[in-house]
């Protein structure tokens, strides 16, 4: 009995090696030249395998269709993926936020120790490119290339979603899935670059501010988001780590504009910060304000602050008056932005959507309309929050598909 196994990512790599321990024969078909092309410039290249929190919160890291990943995610932990690599002779660590990373920094390292995991004897690597699937009387046949069809058993579609478009991932999957009947939640950038009314970033684009914190509220001045990091100002707008965890949240941000505030000085309070002013302005009192904030801010960015404070740039900071200075302050630990879009799907890190979780099996990951063929990874509706948690999903996901697709195989 063959499984055929469509892409040799993160998922697709699982799903071989868990199905090879029963399968008969097991054919990864990949369309390019190297393997896990994704997981390679996973974590700017370090790779976040995943993370080390407990099942059960990690389960909380998921805003879509987090209750269809129970099995996959009880089935085969962050702990057994932990173990796998490092039985491949991969150390890893532990780093902030629960982040899981190879002690080596290397991604290429990941990528090898899954290789060698999925490459068993009975498991045959081919190159090429799908086309569609081979379906007869609702049951799986094999699949079309570009090579000629290969028939097998269980058909594990693993083609990730539309991100990174140049590591393979085109929505290939999403047509597989039509053809099969499958309904597609419409794909849509999650963990995504943003983009701000304002026009003036692109005068500091580059610039990054770190151990600040920001927060997103939407047309209800509803807090969505708030969380303390790394961000990085763009051409466009706004980037960067905890820029890319918030944009997760903003999901009307196509009918919608959500007012961003950051934190500059995180670490100090109004008071804290007001004192650290006047200490400033003492030091520069016969100096211009424009050139009092060198202390205090990034030369970048001075210009801009001094802009939205509504202070006179070459006003002499000892005329600075008390309500300008609590102003300042009050525009130091509120720097607004207007979050008004963002980057399209091919620049996400993860894809928003794909095919329909009700339509799949989440015991087995077996579509629930055409008998031998399985989805996992990326491809299905389901996306997490930055931390390692979408790999974990696929690596879930690929090794149920895996050992589901391969027990009790009987002729069909």
């Amino acid at each position: 009995m063959t499984v055929i196994v469509i892409g040799a990512g993160a998922a697709g790599l699982l799903a071989a090696g868990s199905a090879a321990g029963m399968a008969d024969k097991v054919v990864i078909i990949e369309k390019n030249d190297i393997i896990g092309k994704k997981l390679l410039i996973t974590g700017k290249g370090r790779c976040n395998i995943t993370n080390s929190a407990e099942t059960e919160d990690m389960i909380t890291q998921y805003p879509r269709n987090a209750k269809f990943l129970y099995s996959a995610l009880y089935t085969f932990t962050n702990d057994d993926i932990i173990r796998l690599i490092e039985e491949q002779g991969v150390k890893i660590k532990v780093e902030r936020g629960g982040r899981v990373f190879p002690v080596s920094d290397r991604a290429s390292d990941v990528v090898s120790a899954l290789k060698r995991y999925a490459m068993k004897e009975n498991v045959t690597l081919k190159r090429g490119t799908v086309k569609s699937l081979i379906i007869h009387n609702g049951k799986i046949k094999g699949v079309k290339t570009d090579r000629g069809d290969i028939t097998g058993d269980r058909v594990i579609v693993c083609t990730g979603g539309k991100s990174y478009p140049k590591t393979g991932s085109t929505g290939d999957g999403y047509k597989f899935a039509r053809q099969a009947g499958h309904t597609i939640i419409e794909p849509k950038a999650s963990l995504i670059p943003i983009i701000t009314a304002e026009k003036w970033v692109k005068d500091i684009m580059g610039l990054s501010l770190r151990n600040i914190k920001i927060t997103a509220y939407n047309e209800k001045n509803k807090c969505v988001y708030s969380d303390f990091g790394e961000m990085l100002f763009t051409h466009f707008g706004i980037s960067g780590p905890v820029v890319l965890s918030m944009s997760a949240y903003l999901r009307n941000i196509d009918t919608q504009h959500y007012r961003i505030e950051i934190d500059l000085k995180s670490a100090l309070t109004d008071e804290q910060l007001n004192a650290r002013l006047i200490r400033d302005f003492e030091k520069y009192s016969k100096k211009h304000f424009i050139n009092s904030l060198d202390d205090l801010l990034p030369k970048a960015l001075i210009p801009i602050v001094v802009s939205l404070s509504g202070i006179e740039a070459h006003k002499a900071v000892n005329a600075v008056t008390k309500e300008e200075r609590a102003k300042l302050v009050n525009l130091l630990k509120h720097f607004p932005l207007t979050a008004v879009g963002v980057r399209p799907v091919e620049e996400a890190i993860v894809t928003s959507g794909g095919v329909k979780v009700s339509e799949i099996n989440p015991s087995t990951m077996e579509s629930k309309l055409v008998s031998g063929l399985y989805f996992a990874g990326e491809v299905i509706d389901i996306d997490g929050y930055t931390g390692g948690y979408n790999l974990q999903a696929a690596f879930s996901t690929g090794y149920l598909a895996g050992i589901n697709a391969s027990e009790n195989m009987e002729v069909q």
